[in-house]
């Protein structure tokens, strides 16, 4: 802002500036009060203010009880704790944690637990339609071939196999057994239990280990975007409260400026009535003075809404009356001292996280490349398989020969075995390596890894723009600051010139020597180098904070080292 104008980067913004400046300065030649001024003033004044925060905010005479005194630091560290952006950048940093945690969990050794129960209702032969029904039913006679072998060899008479099977049924009569049905499947269990457990290495998988490198280093940016965001929201809440300061002491300007312009009515109604001045001059004096005082109510209407905004920016409550500490003038900024171009574009190149950000993504995409590389490169894992298997019939009676008579084919015994009997569970433990190699994919791989090479390219592209763009960035916050600086000494002196001018004209009018047009124009000069002194220590803090946002560091880490 200079002379209580808005300046901008921008080539439009600056011609309409220009443009809305060149109409002030005409009629301020032409006006015979202050109104056209103030509602100029009014305006440009929501333009002051920073981003979508329209904020202008103050204090006000009344004061709640729970009314929040803020002072600069205060604010800065309410933002810090609450802003939503950052809130956000910082879930994304946690985010990123967990994306490192989950890369590494790729190498470490993956263990698996699975347990099912079958019940077979109905099972198949195995050897149906095979001819292998015959076979096993032939083995029946093998008993038979070896008590008439016994029979043989000790010089007695063998035995048809008619009376060897009804010898056996008599023996399983006679110790009260039933015996086993020759429909019944051998193969036939009706009750499977297995447990398993599953041990998976990974011993060698380049996708895996570059994706580790890669999570590592979206972390880092993760934590740059973070240090950037509470630079860019300091920044934010730096301009916020300025501004804020600013509307409330242009309202302190307009209060002023009516009460020197009520003292001119009743001078001009007194020199009125005495025949000393016009009639028309002390009417056009009341008009001036209603309209000053509907400009002032506007003002101040607008510096309580920054009230509200600014604690929006905070996140706080809106509706939580907040009171701001000190003035513009009071405000307190390092100085920047005589740093050059050179040493402040060093200095960004060095702290800018953005720009720190902008190499790590150099690397994140030189890292994706070897992910794909690593695609044409085998996978090697060892793994390890434990497993127990149930089966468990449901007849668990067992039909052998009697252990009194354990030679006797016709003489039997039987046991009832429980459900965990060892013969029905069983271990099983294997061991091995296992290799995969995707040895041709059509040329996808090939392609991915162009496509990585392109990407990296890219990044590097945006790294040069950007280092470019922060030497401009530098060398204009820079010249900016420079500029508010001279213009704060000058607006200084104007200031005196003004008072002195006023007193002057103040004091011709009691005297009679001079008008109240003269004091009027006076009293405008006044409160247009007071307004053009605020709006340039406005600029001059504002440019500080933005001269700081650009380096990437604050001035006092600088000026210590």
């Amino acid at each position: 802002m200079r002379d209580g104008f808005i300046t901008s980067e921008n080539p439009d913004f600056q011609l309409e500036s220009n443009k809305k400046r060149n109409r002030y300065m005409s009629k301020k030649i032409e006006i015979t009060g202050l109104g056209v001024r103030f509602r100029t003033l009014l305006f440009l004044l929501p333009l002051v203010l920073f981003g979508s925060v329209s904020a202008q905010a103050g204090t006000g005479t009344g004061e709640a009880s729970d009314t929040l005194r803020l002072t600069l630091d205060e604010a800065v560290r309410i933002a810090l704790e609450n802003n939503f952006g950052l809130q956000d950048v910082m879930l994304d940093r946690e985010t990123a944690d967990q994306q490192v945690r989950e890369a590494w969990g790729s190498v470490y050794p993956q263990v698996t637990a699975t347990a099912n129960y079958t019940r077979n209702v109905v099972t198949a032969s195995p050897f149906a339609g095979s001819g292998a029904d015959d076979l096993f039913a032939d083995f029946g006679a093998i008993g038979w071939l070896q008590f008439n072998e016994q029979q043989r060899l000790e010089g007695n008479n063998p035995i048809t196999y008619e009376e060897f099977l009804e010898r056996q049924m008599q023996g399983y009569e006679d110790a009260g057994i039933t015996p086993p049905s020759m429909e019944d499947d051998p193969f036939s269990v009706d009750n499977q239990f297995a447990a398993s457990l599953g041990i998976t290495q990974t011993l060698f998988n380049g996708s895996a280990f570059a994706a580790i490198q890669g999570a590592e280093q979206f972390k880092k940016l993760s934590e740059d975007a973070v240090h950037r965001e509470r630079q860019v929201v300091i920044d934010q809440v730096r301009r916020a409260y300025f501004s804020a300061l600013l509307a409330w002491q242009q309202v302190d300007v307009l209060e002023k400026s009516v009460d020197r312009l009520r003292r001119t009515v009743e001078d001009a109604r007194r020199t009125a009535e005495q025949g000393l001045s016009s009639r028309y001059e002390k009417l056009s004096a009341e008009v001036e003075l209603v309209n000053l005082e509907t400009e002032l109510i506007e003002a101040e209407n607008q510096a309580e809404l920054a009230l509200k905004n600014i604690n929006l920016l905070l996140n706080m409550d809106v509706e939580r009356p907040v009171r701001l500490e000190g003035d513009l003038t009071m405000a307190a900024m390092q100085p920047v001292g005589n740093l050059s171009r050179e040493e402040a574009i060093d200095i960004a190149l060095e702290y800018r996280p953005d720009l720190t950000q902008a190499e790590g993504f150099i690397e994140i995409n030189k890292v994706n490349e070897r992910m794909n590389r690593a695609s044409y490169r085998p996978v090697v894992s060892a793994f390890a398989n434990l497993d127990y298997i149930g089966r468990v019939p449901d007849n668990r009676t067992v039909i052998g020969s009697d252990p009194a008579d354990p030679g006797n084919p016709f003489a039997f015994d039987s046991q009832t075995r429980s459900f965990f009997h060892d013969s029905y569970w069983n271990p099983n433990v294997a061991v091995g390596l296992n290799v995969s190699w995707s040895i041709f994919t059509g040329f996808q791989n090939r392609a991915r890894v162009e496509q990585s090479r392109i990407e990296t390219r890219k990044s590097e592209l945006q790294f040069e723009y950007l280092s470019s763009a922060i030497r401009v960035e530098v060398d204009q916050a820079l010249r900016n600051l420079r500029t508010a600086e001279r213009r704060i000494d000058s607006q200084k002196r104007n200031i005196e010139q003004a008072q002195v001018n006023y007193d002057f004209a103040r004091t011709r009018l009691r005297e009679g020597v001079g008008n109240s047009l003269e004091e009027r124009q006076a009293s405008m000069l006044l409160d247009q180098s007071q307004l053009s002194y605020l709006a340039a220590v406005h600029d001059y803090l504002i440019a500080v904070s933005n001269f700081e946002l650009v380096l990437g560091t604050s001035l006092d880490r600088i000026q210590s080292q």
